[in-house]
């Protein structure tokens, strides 16, 4: 049987860890607004298209409907966005940003400068890793869409 390799080497283990180091980086900033980094990335999809449905969030932040349901409820109990019925639809709940969720955008503008001054790296080296993460989740994306079974 292989010895597996030690964690470090793993690139698994990697994404797992810097994603815990970024959301140890943004943590007391998104503590100090009152939101937590799943809240940030609800907001993020209505600053990039306000009033998308809940399984549109959910497809933006590759997560289920229903993990992105109690988000926008705690959401709007704290008064930034408001879930609203499509009178077209009335099975399909929008969510749209109200003022406080629209002046989020600008409190949380420097979440990205903190991350470039904690990482000591060059903005174009993060945005090269960046690409690179991207292309790596698109091909793992695609491979399990082949995969028998796979849900289409």
């Amino acid at each position: 049987m292989p010895v597996p390799l030690p964690l470090d080497q793993q690139l698994c283990y990697s994404l797992y860890a810097a994603s815990m180091a970024v959301g140890r980086a943004y943590k007391p900033l998104l503590d100090s607004l009152g939101i937590t980094y799943p809240q940030y990335l609800v907001l993020h999809a209505l600053w990039e298209e306000d009033g998308r449905s809940v399984g549109a969030i959910a497809e933006r932040l590759a997560l289920e409907s229903s993990t992105i349901t109690p988000l926008v409820k705690r959401m709007e109990a704290a008064g930034l966005v408001d879930r609203r019925r499509n009178p077209d639809d009335e099975r399909q709940v929008r969510v749209f940003l109200t003022e406080a969720g629209r002046g989020m955008s600008e409190r949380c503008g420097c979440l990205g400068e903190r991350l470039i001054a904690r990482s000591g790296m060059a903005p174009a080296q993060l945005a090269a890793l960046n690409a690179q993460v991207r292309a790596l989740r698109d091909a793992l994306g695609s491979a399990a869409m082949e995969e028998p079974g796979a849900a289409a």
